[in-house]
């Protein structure tokens, strides 16, 4: 048997093996434009639409993952009911299936052969083509990340703190409102950026859905494949500068946040 000090450095190895494995490919992508290159890239319209319709997407995103998951997390966090277990399967099959089938189920349930397509165009909506097709992707891919990490917060409050938040007269709602979201926002906020982070890197089903308009993953994709990979480099590098500016502003909310709970 290994003791104590053997195990700790064969541990040591295998961290050491799997951040070689993750950095060294991160390094040498952010490593491999030429300056004269992100430049060009940052002066390219094209490559700055596409950022900022990628930002503008993921935010969208998280926020109806915010106002349509929140309470659904809340519900299967506090009630155990039968199907409990399917419904918690359902949420769970976006993480388990290819990112193409994605794509081709929604068109499939948007398009004209469909009763839900039929009413969509009825309504004036166009899936195919469009950010509304992005999006719709984006939030089937990205909510169950925040469901999940709701659903984790709501679950670590105690029941007890709301019975007595209620006993003392308030609503059902404002003891949600004071007691319960504050106790659970640091999980809340997690989900927020997992599902972001999950929105943002989608390329799979966004082809399939909407090649145009392009977000930026499928810009730095055709590029790839019409220019070969120096000319799309510079667009990962910008895709993945704006992304880490992104998510430590968002860490930086999340621990500002956390600190004011903490105090109360």
């Amino acid at each position: 048997m290994l003791n104590k000090g053997a195990f700790f450095w064969v541990s040591v190895f295998s961290a050491m093996i799997v951040l070689a494995f993750l950095a060294l490919p991160m390094i040498s992508m952010m490593t491999a434009p030429e300056p004269s290159a992100i430049r060009e890239a940052l002066a390219d319209k094209l490559v700055v639409d596409s950022v900022l319709l990628s930002l503008y997407t993921a935010g969208m995103t998280s926020l109806i993952c915010l106002v349509v998951g929140t309470p659904f997390a809340y519900l299967l966090a506090r009630k155990e009911f039968p199907g409990k277990r399917l419904l918690l399967s359902i949420v769970d099959i976006p993480i388990v299936i290819p990112h193409p089938v994605v794509g081709i189920a929604i068109l499939g349930v948007t398009g004209r052969n469909h009763w839900f397509g039929r009413v969509l165009i009825e309504l004036g909506i166009r899936v195919m083509g469009s950010k509304v097709g992005i999006i719709a992707v984006m939030v089937f891919v990205a909510i169950p990340f925040f469901i999940n990490a709701a659903r984790e917060g709501f679950a670590s409050v105690s029941p007890r703190l709301e019975n007595i938040s209620m006993s003392l007269g308030a609503s059902k709602f404002t003891t949600f409102r004071k007691i319960t979201l504050p106790l659970a926002w640091r999980s809340i906020l997690a989900g927020l950026i997992m599902s972001a982070a999950r929105a943002l890197s989608e390329f799979g089903a966004v082809v399939v859905v909407a090649y145009h308009p392009m977000i930026a993953p499928v810009l730095m994709y055709e590029r790839y494949e019409a220019y070969g990979l120096k000319y799309s480099q510079p667009v990962a590098f910008i895709l993945v500068v704006v992304s880490l500016l992104v998510f430590i502003a968002l860490r930086f909310a999340t621990a500002g946040q956390s600190a004011r709970v903490e105090e109360r």
